[in-house]
């Protein structure tokens, strides 16, 4: 508010005179909203209706005396902000002021009134009032600004790691869906864990990014149809190492933890997985939780290198493997979700499948 004159005044003083006076010199100067009551009986409800931004208050008036008004406003008057008081006192005692203080009144104005100093005091605290009003009006229009950039910079940071992941995926996941569905499935599986509303976003922004390594596996291997030699196993397990690489360095919290992940997704229970052979506890939760997310969703749809299992022999699968492969708890929380709400069937694929016999088929070594 720019013009202090049309700011609302209330003026409560049970002496007539003082009323006429205030009203004439206020009148004068140009304030133009003013209220006069000779009693705070109704306070509360005066308040409410002209929500003044200046109370003119007696002190020693018949009950409800001044003390009590301002005991009854004091949510009104905490803050510099709120409703400003200007006490009207002939009692000038320190005592008697410092009671107002303490009770939020902000200014004292000793009868018998002196026009000049009525009007600068005034004038004091509207301008006063309004540039903390102004302050907080720019600071929550700065807050404002900081939450829509931080939900700004929050979309790119979540986009970009979005598409890390599927450019990972691109050669051997053409639709893409993989990282989304070991994402959803880590989510709902750290929620089974209790692991915190904290770590469930985590690892659904993180867990897709479990093969950003395989960016720096060749075709030849990546897509290979048929068993792969021991050479080239090692360079395809190699993408847990590279995938860390790349994710190294970060520093927040999702990248610290897709960092891990990419590492450790493909160490085992029991200490005979890669690349550090890792065992129990050893490896990050986070990891032991999308190792089972990725082997549930690898078994279930179709891969260069084999085709797709039922659902059911897939979790039969997990299940058979708990405590070796994989951390049983994880397990355990797998099976209380619905995997199936989350896992859509293999669409027919394009690519050859190798027809091993039964109990290849049944090996979770192919999981690559």
């Amino acid at each position: 508010m720019t013009d202090l004159h049309t700011a609302r005044i209330l003026v409560v003083d049970d002496e007539e005179m003082n009323l006429r006076l205030l009203k004439r010199i206020l009148e004068k100067d140009g304030y133009s909203e003013v209220t006069f009551v000779a009693s705070g009986k109704d306070i509360e409800a005066l308040v409410r209706d002209v929500d003044p931004h200046l109370l003119l208050l007696d002190l020693h008036m018949p009950p409800p005396d001044g003390f009590e008004i301002l005991r009854r406003l004091s949510q009104q008057i905490t803050g510099p902000s709120l409703l400003s008081v200007l006490v009207l006192t002939g009692d000038s005692t320190a005592e008697t002021k410092r009671k107002a203080l303490l009770l939020g009144a902000r200014d004292f104005l000793s009868k018998p009134f002196d026009a000049t100093e009525a009007l600068l005091r005034i004038r004091n605290l509207l301008e006063t009032k309004f540039l903390y009003r102004r302050l907080e009006d720019q600071n929550a229009h700065l807050e404002q600004r900081v939450e829509e950039r931080t939900a700004e910079l929050q979309q790119s940071q979540n986009e970009t790691l979005e598409r890390l992941a599927r450019a990972a995926e691109i050669r051997d996941d053409e639709t893409g869906r993989h990282t989304q569905r070991v994402g959803e499935l880590s989510a709902a599986i750290a929620t089974s864990l209790g692991l915190g509303d904290h770590f469930v976003e985590l690892i659904s922004r993180a867990a897709p990014l479990h093969d950003v390594g395989k960016i720096g596996i060749p075709d030849s291997i990546l897509l290979k149809p048929g068993t792969l030699t021991r050479e080239e196993t090692a360079l395809m397990r190699s993408h847990t190492t590279i995938g860390a690489r790349v994710l190294s360095g970060g520093k927040s919290e999702v990248m610290k933890m897709a960092e891990h992940i990419a590492l450790s997704h493909h160490e085992r229970w029991d200490g005979d997985g890669y690349p550090q052979r890792l065992n129990g506890t050893e490896i990050p939760i986070a990891a032991r939780i999308v190792t089972v997310a990725d082997c549930v969703d690898a078994l279930t749809h179709n891969r260069p290198y084999r085709m797709s299992w039922p659902l059911a022999q897939a979790l039969e699968e997990i299940q058979s493997c708990s405590g070796s492969h994989f951390d049983p708890q994880v397990v355990d929380a797998l099976m209380t979700i619905d995997v199936k709400r989350r896992i859509v069937a293999s669409p027919p694929h394009p690519w050859p499948a190798v027809k091993d016999d039964q109990s290849a088929a049944r090996r979770l070594t192919p999981i690559r």
